[in-house]
């Protein structure tokens, strides 16, 4: 394909990227048909299907998309190798802090959209499967695509600073994941209530400076000794 017309394959493809994101933070990606993304684009029935060849594929696409503009993945690592295990309580705070970040940058459309995929994965598991194979390493989102690095850090960090955790990395990781989770809730329907005098982009830092009061005693063991005292009892 000569180079002006894959320049213009590929703009093609990402009006259609465009038009599909649009369509997929106004309704959710369990009820989107390809009519939805056509009309959106203002193409052709016909036309579109030179680009994409079916919905799934246009879904494919635009997850690809969304996890590479958000990853945060260096980030984290910048942050762990600026503290190390020596500052490792600063870390855990600024790593929260990043979360945050990451959130509010995605925005609350975006979060919508991550919690719509999540029903979408619950009632269409084997096209889910399909369009994860499809997409390969790149499904991974970028809070799971960072987990590896924060599990290496926290068992570095366990290991080097001798501390007792009352939980083992695995679980403190589950743990965080988990919370997450439950932020992107809040994060959303604070929007749909939301004081006009309030800032709703305040409510992930609010939450993810809990996160780290939580973290920083989780591993340095506090709640131990009640726990081995319970045990002999």
């Amino acid at each position: 394909m000569a180079r002006v017309s894959q320049d213009y394959y590929e703009k093609k493809r990402s009006e259609i990227m465009e038009a599909a994101y649009r369509v997929c933070i106004r309704k959710p990606i369990t009820s989107v048909a390809m009519k939805d993304i056509i009309e959106e684009a203002g193409y052709s029935h016909g036309a579109i299907y030179k680009y994409y060849k079916d919905l799934d594929e246009v879904i494919c696409d635009l997850m690809i998309r969304v996890n590479r503009q958000y990853s945060f993945d260096e980030d984290l690592k910048e942050i762990i190798g600026r503290y190390g295990s020596a500052g490792w309580q600063n870390a855990i705070r600024e790593i929260c802090a990043l979360l945050a970040e990451h959130m509010v940058r995605m925005g609350t459309d975006l979060v919508r959209m991550s919690l719509y995929c999540a029903v979408f994965t619950v009632s269409e598991p084997e096209r889910t499967r399909q369009i994860l194979e499809k997409a390969g390493e790149e499904s991974i989102s970028p809070l799971l695509d960072s987990v590896s690095t924060l599990k290496k850090y926290l068992e570095a960090l366990i290991k080097e600073c001798r501390l007792h955790p009352v939980r083992s990395a695995d679980e403190i990781i589950r743990f965080i994941v988990t919370y997450y989770s439950g932020v992107e809730d809040s994060y959303v329907l604070s929007e749909a209530g939301n004081d006009p005098g309030e800032s709703v982009d305040s409510v992930p830092g609010q939450l993810f400076s809990v996160l780290a009061d939580a973290l920083i005693p989780m591993l340095t063991g506090i709640g131990n000794d009640k726990k081995q005292k319970g045990e002999k009892k």
